[in-house]
């Protein structure tokens, strides 16, 4: 059964003795408490089409000139952390897959070392796409509300700076979780900055969505039509409202896992829910899946590039 490292170490939790662990399973014992038997070929599966989705989104936005822009490089920083969600998948299970097999035999020494180096991945990713997300939203309040000095404010060199910093910090804070998993408080932490997170996205979606909506109603008075630029940042606030929404979906359920690890360890509703921690990489996984559709679709210019590198007209 598959799972992405430093997840695993979530699975079930561990501020609860065995013996309450035990009792709460047995008052959970119905069918829907079983859990999903989820095979390694879906898990690898999907990881082979994200790696492949971002790898193109990165290939186009580092193609087209037109691309290269502070918002751009953002949302190519996000591609970069699902592909690295898509590459520790493929790690795992290409090994858990071979070792069943029999095809490689591997010292417990080796595998403890190989856990670790998938765990730096896959939270480094986690803490860098909702970083990413929050600086994107950030990004598109700069473009709509202050679009004369957006280009002052957002210069590239603080993009550079932002993006470089986002990294730094993501690798550092996921080397901490990493070693103090057992750890409520950092398990609050880690829950924390996600509500944070959420909660910024939100306030600037619905601002920068009472703006659209008072724009069109000026236009619809004036009999005027939008500005071209106006248009597109509007539409870059929907897209990014999109992708949050897909975020919350394919990430809630995980987050919400560890709300239940912190709060009611032995509760059986608690363990039922516990039991399906495989659907949850499997959302996760799918997030990094969605992502570049949405890219693909929302952005002309970007969809037009990526038909260019698929058809290999460099």
């Amino acid at each position: 059964m598959s799972t992405l490292a430093p997840l695993r170490l979530l699975r079930e939790p561990w501020n609860a003795s065995e013996g309450n662990q035990s009792n709460a399973t047995a008052g959970a014992g119905s069918a829907w408490c079983q859990g999903l038997d989820i095979p390694n070929e879906l898990f690898l599966t999907l990881g082979l089409v994200s790696l492949v989705e971002n790898l193109l989104v990165v290939a186009a936005i580092l193609k087209n000139r037109n691309l290269h822009s502070p918002m751009y490089y953002f949302i190519c920083c996000l591609a970069v952390s699902d592909m690295l969600v898509s590459i520790s998948n493929l790690a795992e299970t290409l090994f858990m897959l071979l070792m069943e097999h029999g095809v490689l035999v591997i010292r417990a020494s080796v595998i403890r070392h190989m856990d670790t180096i998938i765990d730096m991945l896959i939270c480094s990713s986690v803490l860098s796409s909702l970083s990413f997300l929050g600086v994107i939203a950030v990004d598109r309040y700069i473009t709509i509300f202050y679009a004369l000095r957006y280009h002052s404010i957002m210069t590239l060199q603080r993009a550079m700076v932002t993006m470089a910093s986002v990294w730094l910090a993501s690798t550092v804070s996921s080397t901490v979780f990493i070693t103090y998993y057992r750890n409520n408080a950092i398990l609050l932490c880690l829950i924390g900055f996600f509500l944070f997170v959420l909660v910024l996205m939100l306030v600037l979606y619905i601002h920068m969505f009472a703006l659209a909506r008072h724009h069109l109603r000026s236009i619809s008075s004036q009999q005027k039509q939008p500005t071209v630029y106006r248009s597109g940042s509007l539409k870059g606030a929907v897209t990014l409202t999109i992708l949050l929404g897909v975020f919350f979906i394919c990430w809630g359920p995980f987050f919400f896992h560890l709300i239940l690890i912190v709060t009611c360890p032995t509760n059986p509703f608690c363990t039922c829910f516990f039991s399906y921690f495989n659907l949850f990489l499997i959302l996760i996984i799918c997030n990094s899946v969605v992502d570049p559709l949405i890219y693909a679709f929302r952005s002309q210019e970007l969809r037009r590039t990526l038909q260019e590198v698929v058809l290999c007209s460099w």
